[in-house]
């Protein structure tokens, strides 16, 4: 059986979008470390309409992270399907790896997000703060299951209260994590 097209939202206001989000739960994937901890984006927007992304993670109490940048897909459409791009590996420019990025939900106040892709092999559920409420949280994995995903292979992401400054831990500097995650290690 064919799975029905995601309904994707329309209208996103980029600028509210804009600001740290915290990843709450999310399908673990190769490109992010098994064990990382504390994990969160911070989207800021250029002057050229594109949008800065920093992805950040902390993993054995080092931060990895990794910048990159994310447009509209389609910029005459009013669905919020986003084309993110990152070099890798990300201490050495020279790959550029491309992906969707999907808002599937958002609530009024930009507070929480569902965001997925069209194979429905990622998913992540972010959050302006380190913590969810739980019933909010099963009401974006109930959204999820009904644009076909399969719920299952969510992972909480463990937040720390309150959460780390970027400056105050020491960096990955060799990209190490990476390395480590295309092995799925």
């Amino acid at each position: 059986m064919a799975k029905k097209e995601m309904e994707v939202v329309k209208g996103l206001d980029i600028e509210r979008y804009m600001g740290r989000w915290y990843e709450i739960a999310s399908f673990p994937s190769r490109f992010q470390p098994k064990n990382g901890v504390n994990t969160r984006a911070t989207y800021t927007l250029n002057p050229d309409g594109t949008v800065h992304v920093l992805n950040e993670t902390w993993n054995d109490g080092k931060r990895g992270y990794i910048e990159g940048s994310a447009y509209k897909a389609d910029p005459k459409s009013d669905e919020a399907k986003l084309k993110v791009k990152f070099y890798v590996p990300p201490f050495l420019p020279i790959i550029p790896v491309t992906g969707d990025y999907w808002v599937l939900y958002i609530d009024d106040d930009y507070q929480y997000a569902l965001i997925g892709q069209a194979s429905r092999k990622y998913l992540w559920i972010l959050c302006r703060q380190s913590h969810l409420d739980e019933e909010i949280y099963n009401m974006l994995v109930e959204k999820a299951k009904e644009e076909g995903y399969d719920v299952e292979k969510l992972h909480k992401t463990p937040q720390a209260d309150p959460p780390p400054e970027s400056e105050d831990a020491p960096n990955d500097t060799k990209g190490i994590w990476w390395i480590k995650s295309i092995f799925g290690k």
